[in-house]
């Protein structure tokens, strides 16, 4: 298992008040994915319009099917970074 940072952006045009619309979705799905051990932090700044998803699995296509997932995933543009798990991570089980 991998541990791969998805850079999410809100696609230009995004209606906000649709995608707040769904946030208790998207806060269940998120915490759903938590308890299958496939996603950890998700940081948000509204700021920049930016979602940052630490995601865990085998490879980006396993990171994009569980991004798919999410209810606000179809106003993402994603990026993907694998990065590597540090000892003192607490990644998949």
């Amino acid at each position: 298992m991998n541990r791969i940072m998805t850079i999410a952006t809100f696609k230009p045009g995004t209606n906000m008040q649709d995608v707040f619309a769904v946030v208790r979705e998207e806060v269940a799905q998120v915490e759903r994915l938590r308890a299958e051990h496939r996603m950890g932090s998700v940081h948000i700044s509204m700021a920049r319009q930016t979602v940052f998803i630490e995601v865990f699995a085998d490879d980006e296509a396993g990171a994009r099917a569980t991004i798919a997932t999410l209810p606000m995933a179809r106003w993402f543009d994603i990026d993907l970074y694998p990065v590597p798990l540090s000892p003192d991570t607490q990644g998949p089980a």
